[in-house]
């Protein structure tokens, strides 16, 4: 034996004997006997094996979390096109209002929306709002409450919605008329201490989940004087349950109106309820009375809190802040007049138009010029607004109706009108044209602590992406904070994957309370915990047992699923459009295009800013040495649609492009509720629809689809009946 180890390799479990002795240290290898078991040969494979498989189990996740963030994508582009959508066609209903005399009848089927509630003065809501008229029959099963609110009562409350049933008419009115009562003596800016036994609790959105507030209350417990909790907006609309989160968060606020505090949304506004389902739910719960209710909702929504501030260091909004936020201009502004932010309030429109300038915007240096909004910058006053004519689209014929009132008027006020995206390419000196001293900085105030979102880059720029607020980067954050003396902006507004995010060095830090807010599976919601060291402790959560119960895969193929079957939808109602913008790759129309080609078109067409490349696999399979069929991949975008007897079939597909704007302009005709209108409201509603879309549709096709849906023939036009039959229900042969 040598002073080294043998050279030759050992077999299984040789062993080498080395030795040393003990007393005299001398270097005799031969008197230290050391065991050593090497590794042999299918160990060596059964490590490389262990490598393999954790090399492929991290690909295999990584094309997962590549596969949900498409799908997030997907959802997220959709909902904040039809946001966008939105706020095009309130701006459009602006343009009428100021542009168009009182007496045409576009203007006067919108003018009830845009006006004050008359009979919701402060002086008057006990005679209009008053619920002791209303019996409730001995049958009535539900909870009976009793005022004041007790601890009690809203439990029982809660209990009773936890097992679905409705809460009556009469103590809707009642608990709603005593909130807003309370509502009215609360400040702008609510102000939070936490003391040392005792934790804050703060959610984000719940849009109308009530099962998500439901779990947070099971979790966390329910609110107390020694368990503050604070809302942070956007409680309805989407959700099924909106009115019952809202009866329960103004029951506890009744409660204990120190330890609840509720900030507004850009959902707490009746506009906005007409496109996302909380006015329908209303009404369909309260057919006798929701028209009540609903009147008064808008003004609890206008008297909500716009923020809440803790301990002096930590900022809640519901949306954001921009460059020119400023709490002590939102702690004195009067917050009442902003029934709905997509508008300022008449009495501002009134004091802008009657001030002249005669100064150029142009002509001002640039640092004396205001960033541009994206809905506060369309209310700019023009500088000679007097000298423009009004005009009335029901006295001029059809043809030049159109042509007066999109092609003219519409072009040359379009910047007023807000239309950055609908009617063609605007540079930024669209918009640069207005003068600052036109515009209400307290509406621009309160739309930018509701609307906005936070982007990783510095500066502050107008959020298009909705149409609404800005989006502000992490030097406008450190510079809003350091002038207030805050160190942390909680915010909500955005759905997040894991139910929040933090960004701008963790100073802003999003939080969002509705799980499975697209799909089920889409999302985790989450709440916070914060003690007196004013750290934020997130919770998460999943409200959908049958979430909990899957793997991550079958999670992200059910909700990658339904992702691509609402892109379909999206593909299906513009496929006209599809076509020909594939046509002008194709001038020798072989009905082949590159895949490049393809994703291009497709862009241009929907303006989603998707990957339409990595998304094509999933979405085309007519393919033929790598190029695109794109005629025979628009013939597999087939859906069921009714069969209707109609000269123009361009019209359903009008119908379901703008199946969301329809459905709004119809609800804002019914002034009554009744959920009907009449043949010629149904005309007035396509008059408006082609002149916001700039473009005509015949009297005839109109009148063809009226009576091929008028299936009792009585003239009236049931509204949710009419929506539903062209609702697109078919699935794709893709899927």
């Amino acid at each position: 034996m040598g002073c080294g180890m043998r050279k030759e390799h050992p077999k299984q479990c040789d062993r080498v004997s080395l030795s040393v002795p003990a007393a005299t240290g001398e270097c005799d290898l031969s008197s230290l006997e050391i065991n050593v078991c090497f590794l042999n040969t299918s160990f060596l494979l059964a490590i490389r094996a262990a490598l393999l498989i954790q090399r492929w189990y991290r690909q295999y996740v990584a094309r997962l979390e590549m596969r949900r963030r498409c799908t997030w994508n997907i959802f997220q582009s959709i909902e904040y096109a039809g946001e966008q959508d939105q706020i095009k066609l309130y701006n459009f209903f602006s343009f009428l209002m100021e542009h168009f005399t009182p007496a045409s009848s576009e203007r006067k089927l919108i003018s009830h929306i845009f006006r004050e509630n008359q009979v919701c003065r402060d002086m008057e809501w006990e005679h209009y709002f008053c619920y002791k008229s209303i019996e409730v029959p001995d049958g009535y099963t539900g909870p009976r409450l009793t005022f004041p609110m007790t601890f009690c009562g809203v439990s029982k409350l809660v209990e009773a919605f936890k097992h679905k049933q409705q809460l009556h008419a009469r103590y809707v009115l009642q608990l709603l008329g005593e909130t807003w009562q309370l509502l009215r003596i609360l400040p702008n800016i609510n102000h939070v201490s936490i003391c040392h036994t005792r934790e804050l609790t703060i959610c984000g959105d719940l849009h109308g989940h009530l099962e998500d507030l439901l779990l947070i209350f099971y979790k966390n417990g329910l609110p107390s004087s020694e368990k503050p909790y604070v809302f942070n907006g956007d409680f309805v609309d989407r959700g099924k349950n909106s009115l019952e989160i809202l009866l329960i968060l103004f029951g506890f606020l009744l409660v204990y109106p120190n330890n609840v505090h509720l900030n507004r949304g850009n959902h707490e506004d009746h506009i906005v309820n007409l496109r996302y389902g909380f006015t329908k739910e209303v009404l369909g719960k309260y057919r006798v009375h929701g028209k009540k209710i609903l009147k008064l909702l808008q003004k609890i929504f206008s008297r909500l809190p716009l923020a809440t501030v803790v301990d002096h260091r930590v900022l809640i909004v519901h949306g954001g802040i921009s460059d020119c936020t400023d709490l002590n201009v939102i702690a004195r502004l009067d917050r009442h007049k902003y029934v709905s932010t997509l508008r300022p309030p008449k009495q501002s429109l009134q004091s802008a138009s009657s001030r002249k300038t005669d100064d150029n915007w142009d002509e001002k240096p640039a640092e004396s010029r205001r960033r541009v909004y994206s809905l506060t910058q369309v209310r700019s006053t023009p500088t000679h607004k007097h000298d423009l004519p009004r005009r009335s689209l029901q006295n001029l014929p059809q043809r030049d109706q159109l042509h007066w009132s999109v092609e003219m008027e519409l072009k040359k006020r379009r910047r007023q009108a807000g239309f950055d995206q609908s009617y063609g390419d605007l540079n930024k000196s669209d918009f640069d044209s207005g003068d600052t001293e036109n515009d209400d900085p307290e509406w621009k105030q309160v739309v930018d602590l509701l609307w906005s979102d936070p982007m990783p880059q510095n500066g502050c720029i107008p959020n298009e992406v909705r149409g609404g607020g800005c989006y502000w980067g992490p030097d406008v954050t450190e510079d809003v904070l350091g002038r207030h003396n805050l160190q942390l902006l909680i915010r909500s507004h955005e759905c997040k994957q894991d139910g929040y995010e933090f960004c701008h060095n963790r100073k802003v830090l999003t939080i969002f309370s509705a799980s499975n807010y697209y799909e089920v599976g889409s999302n985790r919601g989450a709440y916070i915990r914060m003690g007196p060291d004013l750290n934020p402790h997130l919770v998460q959560y999943q409200a959908s047992r049958t979430c909990r119960e899957r793997t991550l895969r079958q999670s992200v193929g059910w909700t990658e699923r339904s992702a691509l079957r609402a892109l379909r939808e999206q593909l299906f109602v513009h496929k006209s459009d599809l076509s020909s913008a594939f046509q002008e790759f194709d001038p020798n129309n072989t009905g082949l295009i590159t895949a490049r080609d393809w994703a291009s078109a497709t862009q241009s067409v929907l303006k989603l800013g998707l990957p339409w490349r990595v998304l094509r696999p999933q979405l085309v399979s007519s393919t033929k040495q790598g190029m695109v069929d794109y005629q025979q991949w628009i013939r597999e975008l087939s859906y069921t649609e009714p069969h209707l007897e109609i000269s123009d079939t361009s019209i359903l597909e009008t119908m379901y492009k703008n199946h969301s704007n329809l459905e709004t302009i119809f609800r804002i005709i019914d002034t009554d509720h009744s959920g009907l209108i009449s043949l010629e409201e149904f005309h007035q509603t396509w008059k408006l629809l082609s002149s916001h879309l700039k473009m005509d549709i015949s009297d005839k096709a109109v009148e063809d689809l009226a009576h091929s849906i008028d299936f009792n023939k009585d003239g009236v036009i049931d509204i949710n009946e009419f929506m539903e039959a062209f609702r697109l229900v078919g699935v794709s042969t893709q899927e």
